[in-house]
């Protein structure tokens, strides 16, 4: 078997962690007060008028649901940036003749992507407590369902920037489809508080299973069970390394 190159895999991954310290205000300081503003807007004017949500008050129910949606959006949007930009420039041939597997290239990029959206949610989760009190009933899985959605999403930025041949296409699937099903996820809501026929409909939005079993690793309440949820992180894991590995098999948009 060949040697695993893990000196290769540290310089691709330290680069790209690199490339964001270089724009700070835009990867760090940006989705950090855009999430801020969320809690001030929601936490104001709807919080005033929902007092508590599950026996939760709304302000801390809204907490899990505005990390995710940040962690959604970051993970995709740094991993797709990461590798298009190479691509873009045409540096990804030096990459693809290094002597670097297909599995280190990937941990460099999606391992590097990944570490930058926990970091925001670790901001996040932070700035949070300065607006609002909330709890963590089970550390161990918040954190088991925030490393399994930073790296599920960084692997889904990954095939879109290699799908994508134009930052059009870059930004397609986060603003018109990731950002919708965040919010229609249940984000500032609890699917109970929908109609039957909607809670049906809710139930086909995958990233409702992400928001209720990172909100029930906080306070102990899901709207599925949280082992549904985990379930189908790991299904959605499967499926992103199954389209990672066909791409660098059949060499899609990669060789030409």
């Amino acid at each position: 078997m060949k040697r695993f190159n893990l000196q290769s895999v540290k310089t691709l991954y330290l680069a790209e962690m690199a490339r964001s310290l270089r724009t700070v205000l835009q990867s760090i300081v940006s989705p950090v007060i855009s999430t801020s503003l969320y809690f001030v807007v929601f936490g104001a004017a709807i919080g005033t008028r929902i007092s508590e949500v599950d026996g939760i008050s709304y302000g801390a129910f809204i907490v899990p649901g505005l990390i995710m949606l940040m962690l959604l959006t970051q993970s995709v949007s740094n991993a797709s940036f990461g590798i298009f930009f190479p691509r873009f420039s045409g540096s990804i041939y030096e990459i693809l003749s290094a002597p670097m597997s297909y599995v280190e290239v990937v941990l460099g990029y999606v391992g590097a992507a990944a570490t930058k959206s926990l970091i925001l949610g670790a901001i996040v989760l932070v700035t949070a407590r300065l607006f609002v009190p909330y709890s963590i009933d089970h550390p161990l899985m918040m954190v088991v369902f925030l490393v399994l959605t930073a790296v599920t999403f960084s692997l889904l930025g990954f095939i879109i920037g290699i799908w994508a041949d134009g930052f059009e296409k870059l930004q397609l699937v986060p603003l018109l489809v990731i950002t919708p099903l965040t919010f229609l996820g249940g984000t500032f809501y609890s699917i109970d508080m929908l109609p039957p026929f909607w809670q049906t409909v809710t139930l086909a939005n995958p990233v409702v299973y992400l928001i209720s079993g990172f909100r029930w690793s906080f306070y102990g309440i899901s709207d599925v069970s949280p082992l549904v949820s985990l379930g189908m992180i790991l299904l959605f894991l499967a499926a992103a390394l199954a389209v990672v590995g066909w791409i660098f098999k059949s060499g899609y948009r990669l060789k030409p």
